[in-house]
């Protein structure tokens, strides 16, 4: 096998549950080929460099196998390597996300009477800003 669809390998590699999720990525334009936007039929060959985009995360992998059948979760990890840049950054910006999150005040996620006429005026316009005349 020398070259396989995009979509079928991406849901071969385990990275999307069904070819159509894997199509809508491509489409949506989740995924880079070689730095290229691609179409889901765009041929793959080994050596390729793969973008994928899950949201504020870039994981780019290189492609070493190919297959068009979807397999074990063992046999998926071998069709592809990620890349040691792409490994340091998604982990540095994981590090960065949990500071965040651990210097940001903890709050049940529901606002107080208070804070929601605060909402509302500034929504409204009213804000504590002052109105243009």
């Amino acid at each position: 096998m020398e070259k396989v669809r995009l979509d079928k390998w991406l849901w071969a590699a385990r990275f999307f549950k069904t070819r159509k999720l894997a199509t809508d990525a491509i489409k949506g334009g989740k995924i880079r080929l070689n730095g290229a936007r691609p179409k889901p039929s765009k041929d793959v060959e080994i050596g390729f460099e793969v973008v994928i985009s899950y949201g504020a995360f870039d994981k780019a992998i290189v492609v070493k196998n190919l297959s068009d059948k979807r397999g074990p979760a063992k046999v998926a990890i071998t069709l592809y390597e990620e890349t040691a840049e792409s490994i340091a950054k998604r982990e540095s910006q994981q590090e960065i996300m949990r500071i965040d999150n651990a210097t940001r005040p903890k709050s049940d996620g529901k606002p107080n009477k208070r804070e929601r006429r605060k909402l509302s005026d500034f929504k409204k316009g009213g804000g504590g800003f002052p109105k243009d005349q």
